[in-house]
């Protein structure tokens, strides 16, 4: 078997032309690695939509604005490699950093409005660096569609919009997240838990489907709020960075759910941020 793994721009190149050439659709799954069954879920869903798959691992310096969060942040190529061993993707890309990012490397890709928010507000500079590194993955795979799970919403609309202002030619599919039995979103943060954090994790969500239940009724966030707020910190969490209920098109901040909306929440527990969103 041909190992898959693809570490210079030349190779990826050599190895996408004649693919382009020959008019197969190519589909990308972009992950910075610590692959779980969120990932995997994205692999299938390009295997079903294209003729050639490319998994792109690289844990990005450039969106992490934290440098012990960016130490910290798991690693796990040879187990990655493995588990994509039963989708036969034709390529793994995992560049090094002087491959994405040579010497006199000077140009940033940054959209307004939709990053002055939730992650965008509380991690200076982290769709930035999402948004320059997916477009150069973009380009550099040459997809014609591009795979990204819901559970990284604001994600998900920023490369959209990106793609679609710079006249890159792919189409960004957003997937359904998934969750362990739980409730808790499948992250490769996940893994960062302590066991007992890990019990009490899944309190976000629970805490968050009853807010997204009481604004379906009618309700109002600043009511709802202060028990939220109550729960969590009881659950063990010791900083919210945001819980806000946001229109699903623009993510303008609403008071209630008079427009298809999301509830969204990031919350720290025993040092580790944890991300959640569920449609209301």
């Amino acid at each position: 078997m041909i190992d898959p793994i693809i570490r210079d721009r030349a190779a990826l190149r050599a190895m996408v032309t004649p693919w382009k050439r020959a008019g197969e659709t190519i589909g990308v799954v972009p992950t910075m690695g610590a692959l779980h069954d969120g990932h995997l879920s994205l692999v299938a869903a390009a295997k079903a939509a294209c003729d050639r798959v490319i998994v792109t691992i690289f844990v990005n310096p450039k969106q992490f604005n934290n440098a012990q969060d960016l130490a910290n942040y798991p690693r796990t190529e040879e187990a990655d490699a493995r588990k994509l061993e039963r989708f036969d993707v034709d390529a793994i890309w995992v560049p090094d950093g002087d491959q994405m990012y040579p010497e006199g490397f000077a140009t940033t890709v940054s959209i307004s409005g939709l990053t002055d928010c939730l992650c965008g507000a509380t991690r200076p500079g982290h769709f930035d660096g999402v948004a320059t590194v997916v477009s150069k993955l973009f380009l550099q795979t040459g997809a014609d569609k591009a795979f990204f799970g819901e559970k990284d919403f604001q994600q998900l609309q920023v490369v959209t919009r990106m793609a679609a202002d710079l006249d890159i030619p792919v189409e960004v599919v957003g997937c359904p997240t998934i969750r362990e039995e739980d409730g808790l979103a499948m992250s490769s943060r996940n893994l960062l838990l302590s066991d007992r954090a890990r019990v009490y994790a899944p309190v976000l969500n629970a805490v968050m489907e009853n807010v997204a239940a009481a604004l379906r009724e009618g309700a109002a966030m600043a009511d709802l709020l202060p028990d939220a707020m109550k729960r969590l910190e009881r659950a063990g969490f010791t900083d919210v960075d945001y819980l806000e209920l946001r229109a699903t098109d623009g993510l303008a901040l609403l008071e209630r759910a008079e427009v298809p909306a999301r509830l969204f929440a990031a919350a720290w527990l025993a040092g580790v941020r944890l991300i959640d969103n569920i449609a209301v």
